[in-house]
């Protein structure tokens, strides 16, 4: 660090105790003028606010702890990961792929069949020559048969 940088990193703490020491002059002088109802209600959210913190802070310090007990239980029944670890990450990997390949095996299966089954009905039906070239043929093969 430089004696610039160092000069104005003092300045800037300064400045701020400064600021901190006036904001708390201002509102000392002021807290005489609030009413006891909400200097109650003031100190009543104060409290809740510091019993909240005190929760987090110790809940943080045992999570890890937690955290650690359960790594320690799972690498125990695994063996760190091995052989299980590995299948149990990749059955659902593959059974997914099997999945998405019968559908899509299903659905173009569908589409052959149904392909199959117009054009069982165009060649078993008696048609004159010009329907083949009718525009409204389309729709005639379309429309529900009686």
């Amino acid at each position: 660090m430089t004696a610039t940088s160092d000069h104005s990193g003092v300045r800037l703490e300064s400045l701020q105790a400064r600021l901190g020491a006036r904001l708390a002059a201002g509102l000392s002088e002021r807290a005489a003028a609030v009413p006891h109802d909400i200097t109650e209600r003031l100190r009543f959210g104060r409290e809740q606010a510091l019993r909240a913190a005190r929760q987090r802070r110790q809940t943080t310090v045992t999570m890890p702890v937690a955290a650690v007990a359960a790594g320690t239980a799972r690498d125990d029944l695994l063996g760190r990961g091995g052989f299980w670890f590995g299948l149990a990450a990749g059955v659902p990997l593959v059974l997914l792929i099997l999945g998405l390949v019968l559908i899509q095996y299903w659905a173009s299966r569908e589409q052959v069949l149904a392909a199959a089954e117009i054009d069982a009905m165009l060649l078993s039906d008696d048609l004159p020559p010009s329907a083949w070239t009718d525009p409204g043929f389309r729709e005639y093969m379309k429309a529900p048969k009686p």
